[in-house]
Order: C-alpha cells, then sequence, then structure tokens
C-alpha cells in the first residue's frame, strides 16, 4: 500500500519528514507572510532526486498556495493579480524556450539584492506600483522561477510594496504565487518530467499544508498590521542573507 503512496525515488521515513515539514513551512508562510516555501525546497533538496526538486516543489506550492487563497481571496487585491497574470504566460512562454541550467549564484545575488531594497531601501515610485510595474515585475520572477524556484520571496517582497493590511498583503501574495505554479507544471511536463508516480505523495503534501496554513492564519488574527510587516521583513532579510550565503559558499 505504501510502494502505491510513494514515488520510488523516496523510503517512508524521508517521506513522512517531509509531509511533517509541509505542514510546518505552510503554517510559517501563512502566519508571517513568506518563508515557508523556500525551507520547503531546502529540504526537498536535500532528499529528492535534482531532476525532480523544482517540479516536484512547485506542484506542492501550487496546491499550498491554491488553498491559501481558498482562504483569503476576499481580501485579495483584485487589480493588482489581474496585471500579476499576464507576466505569468509571457515569462513562463520566454523560460520555456530556453528551459536550461542558467548560472544560480547570479540569480540568487540578484534576487537578494532586490529583496533587501524593496525591504529596506525607499518606497518604490507609484509608476513601479502600477500595472505596468506590476506587469514587468509577474514577467522576470515567473521567467526566474523555472530555473531556480525562489522567487517566492522576491515577489512577496514587491507585493509588501503594495499593501499594510496584512491579509491584503498574504491573500494576494497567495493568489500571485498560485498563478506562477500553475503553468510551471505544464512546462515541466512537456519538457519531459514523469509527473504521475509523485502525485499521490504531492496529495498528501497539499492536505499537509492547507492544515498548516489554516493554523498560520488563526495566528495572523492575533497580530497587528504593524508586528506582522516588521516580521515580514525581517523573514524576507533572513531568505535574502540565505541567497548571499549559497552564491558565495558555491
Amino acid at each position: 500500500m505504501i510502494d502505491v503512496f510513494l514515488p520510488a525515488a523516496l523510503d517512508p521515513l524521508t517521506a513522512g519528514l517531509l509531509l511533517a515539514a509541509s505542514l510546518v513551512t505552510s503554517m510559517i508562510t501563512a502566519a508571517l507572510g513568506a518563508g515557508g516555501g523556500v525551507l520547503l525546497l531546502a529540504l526537498m533538496a536535500l532528499w529528492l532526486p535534482p531532476v525532480a526538486i523544482i517540479p516536484v516543489h512547485g506542484l506542492v506550492q501550487l496546491g499550498s498556495n491554491t488553498g491559501r487563497f481558498a482562504m483569503t481571496w476576499r481580501r485579495a487585491d483584485w487589480g493588482a493579480l489581474a496585471a500579476f497574470a499576464p507576466g505569468v504566460i509571457l515569462g513562463m512562454l520566454a523560460g520555456a524556450l530556453v528551459l536550461v541550467r542558467l548560472p544560480e549564484q547570479l540569480w540568487q545575488v540578484t534576487i537578494a539584492g532586490f529583496i533587501l531594497f524593496l525591504c529596506w531601501g525607499p518606497s518604490l515610485p507609484a509608476a513601479a506600483l502600477g500595472r505596468t510595474g506590476i506587469l514587468l515585475a509577474s514577467t522576470v520572477t515567473s521567467f526566474i522561477t523555472l530555473f531556480v524556484g525562489a522567487t517566492g520571496p522576491l515577489v512577496a517582497a514587491f507585493i509588501k510594496q503594495l499593501h499594510e493590511d496584512r491579509f491584503r498583503t498574504i491573500a494576494t501574495f497567495s493568489g500571485a504565487m498560485t498563478m506562477q505554479h500553475l503553468p510551471k507544471a505544464l512546462v515541466f511536463g512537456l519538457a519531459g518530467f514523469h509527473f504521475p508516480e509523485w502525485l499521490p505523495w504531492v496529495g498528501g503534501m497539499i492536505a499537509c499544508g492547507l492544515v498548516g496554513t489554516r493554523l498560520g492564519l488563526h495566528l495572523v488574527h492575533r497580530m497587528g498590521d504593524h508586528t506582522f510587516q516588521r516580521l515580514f521583513s525581517i523573514i524576507l532579510t533572513l531568505l535574502a542573507l540565505r541567497l548571499l550565503w549559497q552564491a558565495l559558499a558555491s
């Protein structure tokens, strides 16, 4: 029975640890706005075959973000999401044409620099936060995510510039990441990745993630907007420093 549920590349202990990690990391993202997806990606990189890390992580994150968006969609910024959607298509199409291994250190340093600027630098001008700016941010991050799978904090840092309300930030970020992860499965499927053997276990990961999301949103109700924004900035800064460390270490 376990053999039917698990892909051949995972043993029961590892699969169970990652199921627990899905719950905890989803709770972190729901409560603090970001961070869980990158942490889960780092854990998957320890145990999953390299060819499976980004496509499987993308599928799990699609389910997790969809669930979080379903719980918070009433607070989303629909105008920002409408501007974000075309960029996802443009970025994924461009990425699908050059689906090769690009220098990861360059992306890591670039993403980290932008995150730190968006968190602690001056506020972006109004034009950068309009429909054109959102479209550009969506296109660039959707392109990069096919190669490094770590653009969630960058998208979160950009959306942080749009809103002070914690629930609006969480809902809009969840909607944006749902759109960004949705075509990723299609791109990797067309590129030859075999998803079916992973689907039962991925379904378990998503279910655990939904439980974690519900727990995390309960914590959000207990904190104010100022506390949330401060913790959000700290989490994003730690993720940016981690990317810089990875780039320097490699």
